[in-house]
């Protein structure tokens, strides 16, 4: 089986899971794999923290919360620029591993699908 049909099962499977919770969606929730494929659509993006990185070394303080394979791979990410650090009541790094859903209009950076995060509304911890 190809990691791309790996990939779009754990994708189906979280979606099942959290629908089997009784968590309810709107009709513009996507998998993490289906983000590339919504660009400039505002949606919500749903499932595990595969990746998250503080880059403080770097220019605007980018965090970097990534769905999917290991970065440079990744699905899809949520990036949240420093100057919007504060605005957290927890390190988002601290995600990683969890179960979340991302709220906003998908952009692409260098051929991957992303949301930026600028306020902690839009992000939902589903599962911790």
């Amino acid at each position: 089986m190809t990691r791309k049909v790996q990939a779009r099962i754990r994708g189906s499977l979280v979606l099942a899971a959290l629908l089997a919770a009784g968590v309810t969606f709107a009709a513009d929730t996507l998998a993490p794999d289906e983000a590339a494929n919504h660009v400039g659509e505002e949606v919500t993006v749903c499932g595990e923290v595969t990746g998250a990185k503080y880059s403080d070394h770097r220019k605007r303080k980018p965090t970097f919360i990534d769905f999917g394979p290991p970065h440079p791979n990744q699905h899809f990410t949520a990036l949240i620029w420093g100057e919007y650090r504060d605005k957290f009541d927890y390190v988002p790094e601290s995600l990683f591993g969890k179960t979340i859903c991302v709220s906003g209009t998908i952009t692409e950076y260098k051929g991957r699908a992303e949301i930026k995060v600028s306020d902690p509304s839009q992000i939902s911890i589903v599962e911790d």
